[in-house]
């Protein structure tokens, strides 16, 4: 899946250790263009956070994978980059064949959302 537009946002690197070793991720926001920009948050791991370098005000392509799981009754969704393809010159995203923005990203919102997640 892919997920165009501009990052808003790049969130310090957090570190730590787990069961196999240490790690190491990074979030940032981008917002989509059209009628109705959205935010999203998206998360790279690893050796992924220097190969792409990414600054807040670039316009890219972010190749993603979407991912939920359950943690006491509660649903967490993650959004991982695992390619990032930058626009240049902040060109924003690529127009459609009739020159609309294109607007595909769904966004979910968990109200009784709390932050007591352990990830």
């Amino acid at each position: 899946m892919e997920l165009k537009g501009k990052v808003f946002k790049v969130l310090p690197e957090q570190t730590g250790t787990g069961k196999n070793g240490p790690w190491r991720k990074q979030d940032f926001i981008i917002e989509t263009e059209g009628q109705y920009p959205k935010k999203v948050c998206i998360t790279m791991w690893g050796d992924k956070i220097d190969q792409f370098a990414i600054k807040e005000s670039e316009s890219l392509t972010a190749h993603i994978n979407i991912e939920s799981r359950e943690y006491r009754d509660k649903w967490f969704t993650d959004v991982k980059a695992w390619k990032v393809e930058k626009s240049g010159g902040g060109a924003g995203p690529a127009p459609n064949q009739d020159g609309s923005i294109p607007d595909d990203i769904t966004t979910f919102h968990d109200e009784d959302f709390d932050d007591d997640s352990p990830f």
